[in-house]
């Protein structure tokens, strides 16, 4: 057997909802050549890989996810050019540690990031984004390796499709290896510190981070706000076993001590039943669901 993988392991402490079910097989590899590695070894043993990150954003079915799971939370690395302000970052790397790096070296575009609780991979896939700012207004270029081929590919900002809490990368069969961004020089290192600080503190003092969440459930259906839809319904606070609509934020599922997936995936259905009845909008999930079918989800 490889080495980097191990077997039958839980994916509950893969997740910041602290749920899911079992890894057949999961590796963290640290860099690319135990990633092409990985890849080499699924193919040989005719399996699927699912990619994960610090799982953030992300619901784990209560069952067994067959395949290699491959999570990318310790590919570590950073590079910082404070005359160009480009930097280059591993897809392991957690976004709000990177928030304060660059702001700590007087590097202004990542101020709105500082909350994000997920890794810069999994925002790429994802174009996290937060007070106004996204992923996509930064990047310049990834580096990611296919799946399937075990071929690197270089994608410029414009190869990958960016919208709203979206990007090509959600379709293809492609791992986050690192990206380039360009930041603004020349700031005062205690300014964007003093900004960074601002944004943290307001969504802290906004959102239940004393609890296991998965961050926003829905996507927002412009021009409406997806929390007051769930909100002006008056949904906080429902809970099916242990998930429970947050009474802090009503476009937060918070794991009270012992949910399950399925409770949050039907608080999820409930909470999309309710809206289209209501107000005749689909709202559909911003986190990503593994070991689901689609069809589990109305209107998706």
């Amino acid at each position: 057997m490889n080495q980097l993988v191990e077997t039958f392991e839980s994916l509950s402490n893969f997740t910041t909802l602290k749920v899911g079910g079992t890894a057949e097989w999961l590796a963290e590899p640290q860099s690319l050549e135990e990633i092409k590695n990985l890849i080499s070894w699924a193919k040989d043993k005719q399996i699927k890989c699912e990619i994960i990150g610090a799982g953030s954003n992300l619901l784990i079915n209560d069952c067994l996810i067959k395949g290699l799971t491959i999570c990318t939370r310790k590919m570590h690395g950073l590079e910082i050019n404070n005359d160009s302000g480009v930097i280059k970052v591993y897809a392991g790397e957690p976004i709000p540690a990177l928030s304060r790096r660059v702001a700590r070296s007087g590097l202004s575009g990542f101020e709105w990031a500082v909350g994000i609780p997920g890794t810069i991979g999994g925002g790429i896939v994802m174009n996290a984004g937060a007070q106004g700012g996204c992923i996509a207004d930064r990047l310049l270029s990834i580096e990611a390796i296919s799946i399937k081929e075990g071929k690197i590919f270089k994608l410029k900002n414009k190869d990958l499709n960016f919208s709203y809490r979206n990007s090509l990368l959600q379709s293809e069969e492609l791992i986050v290896i690192n990206a380039e961004f360009r930041l603004e020089t020349g700031h005062n290192p205690k300014e964007i510190n003093a900004i960074t600080t601002k944004n943290l503190n307001h969504r802290v003092n906004t959102q239940p981070y004393q609890l296991p969440s998965c961050g926003s459930v829905f996507r927002n259906p412009e021009p409406y706000k997806a929390a007051k839809l769930i909100e002006d319904l008056g949904l906080k606070g429902l809970n099916v076993g242990g998930a429970e609509v947050s009474t802090t934020h009503a476009n937060f599922i918070v794991n009270t001590g012992d949910a399950s997936a399925s409770d949050i995936q039907s608080l999820i259905k409930i909470i999309q039943k309710k809206v289209k009845e209501n107000y005749g909008l689909v709202l559909h999930p911003e986190v990503k669901e593994v070991g689901f079918k689609k069809k589990d989800y109305p209107g998706i």
